[in-house]
């Protein structure tokens, strides 16, 4: 049974760092690409970060440039946002999800784009 779960989300206060991680099993791993999405409250989700299964290839939406890095565990079955220097606009629900690895699309950053999600982790960054 294909299973994404989020897990290390939390409450932190700004300039804190959190490090989500998301555990895949039902899936060859190594094979999918994995998207991190984010949405806050009376908003629509968006994209965050990518890293695809091509070994190196990562992407970041503007807004978390140089705060966040995406990583992969291949043996784990696990990617991994790490979120620095929080800012109380991070505060969301964050989903990772997962696609099989290709390039028919060049940048899968929209919820569209990915067959399979988990349930979401909540991150709140107080002020």
């Amino acid at each position: 049974q294909l299973q994404l779960v989020e897990s290390g989300g939390g409450f932190v206060q700004s300039g804190g760092s959190l490090r989500l991680s998301c555990l895949v099993s039902g899936l060859t791993f190594g094979g999918y690409d994995i998207g991190w999405f984010r949405q806050a409250p009376g908003k629509e989700r968006e994209f965050v970060a990518l890293i695809r299964w091509i070994p190196g290839r990562t992407y970041y939406a503007d807004s978390v440039k140089g705060r966040f890095t995406v990583s992969r565990d291949n043996a784990q079955n696990t990617a991994y946002l790490q979120m620095n220097s929080l800012k109380p606009e991070d505060t969301a629900v964050y989903y990772c999800a997962a696609r099989a690895g290709d390039l028919t699309v060049i940048f899968p950053s929209t919820s569209r784009d990915y067959n399979y999600w988990g349930q979401g982790t909540q991150v709140t960054v107080s002020s």
